[in-house]
């Protein structure tokens, strides 16, 4: 097994952790010890529950609260946490915790797992993940505790808390309240909506802006380019779809402010989404394919994509040099973001072409909303999850799991090779637009 895994990439390896954690989960969630008593649950939908955790998506074909034990929510809990922060991070941390080192592949798949650009500093940054994440998480689950408290005994308001808060800061919408109600009980709560939509936005914007933010003593002037988009790509992204939603549904603007946030991958709703309007779902879609940023525990293309993707075509049509923030654009960036998005339009319209076949009875809005919540690992959808057939459970299971792998590294798995091409071969003329 060892000299197995040392002949494969680190992508590879990192693929089949997230696999050997998803059926792990899957056969857990199963148990008798999992789930109620007097609740019937089939392997399928406990297979799609722990793809939707793990890949921190939040689609639910069974209700959380309704259909498991406490145990059944840890364990839940758990694959959510492990999802978010990636297998190999995990992994990472608990060897450092065993006092153990981390050798130099171990370093290698982290920088590989969360796109940093070197391999300094390894050690540091995985103790500093965890040390963020323990410090968002327990904050959050405070808060929550001071609105859940009020509708629930004070150990089952606690579980609600920590639950609640490990799935908002890690862009997964999982909820343990039941009904399949989500967070609508609480779309006029201040306090609930701008907790989680802060845990949402601190997830989103991954661990390397958050450490740099807070080691920079949050100056702007002294924040890498890397940084200064994420975070204004990610307040366009929310000013600009909370006014969208706004212009087109009925919701106050707290509500039209969640769902902007939420749409960022998170997946909480505060409304019933299969009462807004096409246009209303369709600013939704665009904002789930976009997706969070890179390092962080939310999925889409990513807001660093979009920027690249954006500007590189403002450079084709200006014939200028890209600038940005007083830095000059990667010239490669345009051509890895457009890959990219091709990659992820390619793997959404194939699973929604699908869905459609499997599903002739439902909407094409619906069905390209519930592909592109599936590849972004949102888990916003408007109510056809539950009802969806075997064949439709397995699409939206296959595009979860590329969606948090993303499509380029599922790309790359086919194809592993040290050895460097030996033929060039002269450079021709293709004919363009």
């Amino acid at each position: 097994m060892g000299k197995f895994l040392r002949r494969q990439s680190p992508g590879r390896i990192i693929a089949l952790g997230f696999a050997l954690v998803i059926l792990t989960g899957s056969v857990l969630l199963i148990m008798p010890f999992s789930v109620q008593d007097g609740v019937e649950v089939r392997y399928i939908d406990t297979l799609y529950t722990s793809t939707s955790a793990v890949c921190v998506t939040g689609l639910i074909a069974i209700d959380a609260g309704d259909t498991f034990t406490p145990v059944g929510q840890t364990i839940l809990a758990m694959l959510i946490q492990i999802g978010g922060l990636g297998v190999t991070s995990v992994g990472a941390g608990i060897i450092l915790a065993m006092g153990r080192k981390l050798d130099l592949r171990g370093r290698v798949m982290v920088r590989e797992a969360m796109n940093l650009d070197s391999g300094k500093g390894i050690v540091n940054f995985v103790k500093a993940i965890f040390l963020t994440t323990l410090v968002f998480e327990l904050t959050g689950a405070a808060l929550s505790f001071i609105v859940f408290v009020q509708d629930y005994p004070p150990l089952k308001a606690l579980g609600i808390s920590l639950f609640h808060s490990v799935a908002a800061f890690n862009n997964s919408g999982f909820d343990i309240l039941g009904n399949y109600q989500n967070l609508i009980p609480y779309r006029d709560n201040v306090l609930l909506n701008l907790v989680t939509c802060g845990l949402i936005i601190f997830g989103g914007i991954g661990f390397l802006v958050i450490r740099e933010v807070w080691t920079k003593k949050f100056n702007w002037k002294k924040l890498s380019m890397h940084a200064k988009v994420v975070i204004s790509v990610s307040a366009a992204l929310i000013v600009s779809g909370a006014v969208l939603i706004k212009c087109t549904e009925d919701v106050t603007w707290m509500g039209a402010f969640f769902h902007s946030v939420s749409a960022r991958t998170a997946g909480f709703s505060t409304y019933n989404l299969g009462e807004f309007s096409v246009s209303g779902l369709l600013v939704l879609t665009v904002l789930m394919f976009i997706g969070a940023s890179p390092g962080s525990t939310g999925g889409g293309i990513k807001t660093s994509t979009f920027f690249a993707l954006i500007h590189g075509i403002k450079t084709a049509a200006t014939n200028k040099s890209g600038k940005a923030f007083h830095y000059a654009i990667p010239k490669d960036a345009f051509q890895k973001a457009a890959v990219i998005t091709l990659l992820a339009a390619t793997v959404v319209l194939t699973g929604t072409y699908l869905l459609t076949v499997f599903e002739p009875g439902i909407r094409l809005v619906d069905a390209l909303f519930e592909i592109t919540s599936a590849f972004g690992t949102v888990g916003l959808s408007t109510g056809i999850t539950r009802y969806l057939s075997d064949a439709s459970k397995i699409v939206s299971i296959l595009i979860m799991y590329i969606g948090r792998l993303g499509p380029l590294t599922v790309a790359s798995l086919w194809y592993f090779s040290n050895k460097s091409e030996k033929v060039s071969y002269p450079e021709g003329n293709i004919a363009i637009g």
